[in-house]
C-alpha cells in the first residue's frame, strides 16, 4: 500500500474521531453551562480546540456552538473536519467500502445545507448536536460492518485510537485546570462528573461506584479500565492489536513500534494511583501524549521510508 493511501486512511478516522469528541464536549458543556455558567464557561473549549492564534471569544452558547460547528476560520470546526475526512475518503475510494464513502459524503452534504445554521438557532441546541453525533455513530457502525478486515481497516483504526487517546488526555487536562482553581469538593465532583459525561463513561461509573465522584475512581476508569472503550488503556491495547495486524501482514515494519506500545501499555496498566498522584496527573497525561506522539512519528518514519 502506498504511503499516501495509508496516511489518508489514518487521518480519515482521526478527523471523524475528533469531530465526535468535540460534539460530545459541546453537548455536555451546554447542559452544564445552563445550570452553572460560572463553573462551565465556553472560553476553555474555544481556546483548546481552535488554532493558537484564534481571537474568537464568546460566552454565548449558541454563538460558540455555531463557531465550533460551522466556522471556516476554525480548523477544528465540525464542517472543516468532515470536509477534510471527505477529501481523504475520496482519494482512497478504492480502499474503503462504497457504503462508508456514501456515509461520509451524506454527512458532508447535510452539514453544507445553508439552512442548517438556522436550525441551530431556532430549535433545541442539544438535539441539533445529537443529530450531528448520530452521523458519527453511523460512520462507526458502517465501517465496522462493511469494511473488510485488511490493511485499510487496520490503518483507519490506528488513526481512530491515536486520536481517541489524545482527546481523552486533552479533556482530562482541561478539567484539571478547573479543578485546580477550586478548593470546593462539591465543585470538584461536578468537574469529574462533567469529564465522565464528555468521554461517555458516566453510566458505567455509576454502575460501578454509585453516585460519589471520587478522584481516584475517575482516574482509574478513564485511564486504566480494561473494559471501558474510551479508557486510555483500552485504546492503547486496541492500537497495539491493529499495529500488530499490519506488521503480521507485512504492511508495517516492526522496528521500535512494538517496544514503544508495550512500554506505554505497561506503564498505564501497572502505575498505581498513588504514583500518578505523586508525579501529578498533569505530568502523567503529558508523558502519555509524548509517547503517543513518538509512536505516531515512528509509524510515519518507518512506514513511509519503507514505501519511498
Amino acid at each position: 500500500m502506498l504511503s499516501r493511501v495509508a496516511n489518508n486512511l489514518i487521518w480519515l478516522d482521526r478527523y471523524m474521531e475528533r469531530g465526535n469528541g468535540i460534539l460530545s464536549l459541546l453537548k455536555v458543556n451546554f447542559y452544564a453551562n445552563q445550570d452553572s455558567p460560572e463553573l462551565f464557561s465556553w472560553s476553555p473549549i474555544i481556546k483548546n480546540f481552535t488554532a493558537y492564534d484564534n481571537e474568537f471569544y464568546t460566552e454565548d452558547a449558541i454563538e460558540c456552538i455555531e463557531y465550533m460547528v460551522f466556522s471556516d476560520d476554525n480548523s477544528n470546526s465540525i464542517l472543516n473536519l468532515v470536509t477534510k475526512a471527505r477529501e481523504n475518503a475520496r482519494s482512497v475510494q478504492e480502499h474503503i467500502s462504497r457504503e462508508l464513502w456514501l456515509c461520509i459524503n451524506n454527512y458532508y452534504l447535510y452539514l453544507s445545507d445553508k439552512d442548517l445554521p438556522k436550525k441551530l438557532k431556532e430549535e433545541d441546541p442539544v438535539q441539533f448536536l445529537e443529530d450531528l453525533r448520530k452521523h458519527h455513530l453511523i460512520y462507526y457502525g458502517t465501517e465496522d460492518i462493511t469494511q473488510e478486515r485488511g490493511a485499510s481497516y487496520y490503518f483507519m483504526n490506528v488513526g481512530k485510537f491515536l486520536e481517541r487517546v489524545i482527546l481523552i488526555s486533552d479533556f482530562t487536562a482541561l478539567k484539571l485546570i478547573e479543578i485546580d482553581n477550586t478548593t470546593d469538593n462539591l465543585e470538584k465532583s461536578f468537574y469529574w462528573k462533567n469529564l465522565l459525561l464528555s468521554v461517555g463513561g458516566y453510566q458505567l461509573y455509576l454502575k460501578t461506584h454509585k453516585s460519589t465522584f471520587i478522584e481516584e475512581h475517575v482516574i482509574r476508569m478513564v485511564f486504566q479500565d480494561e473494559l471501558f472503550p474510551r479508557s486510555v488503556y483500552y485504546c492503547i491495547n486496541k492500537l497495539s492489536r491493529h499495529i500488530n495486524q499490519l506488521i503480521e501482514s507485512n504492511e508495517l515494519e516492526s522496528n521500535n513500534i512494538n517496544f514503544l506500545l508495550g512500554k506505554l501499555e505497561s506503564t498505564i496498566k501497572y502505575t498505581t494511583i498513588e504514583n500518578i498522584k505523586a508525579q501529578g496527573l498533569n505530568n502523567f497525561i503529558y508523558d502519555i501524549k509524548e509517547d503517543i506522539r513518538n509512536i505516531s512519528l515512528n509509524i510515519n518514519a518507518v512506514y513511509f521510508s519503507q514505501n519511498n
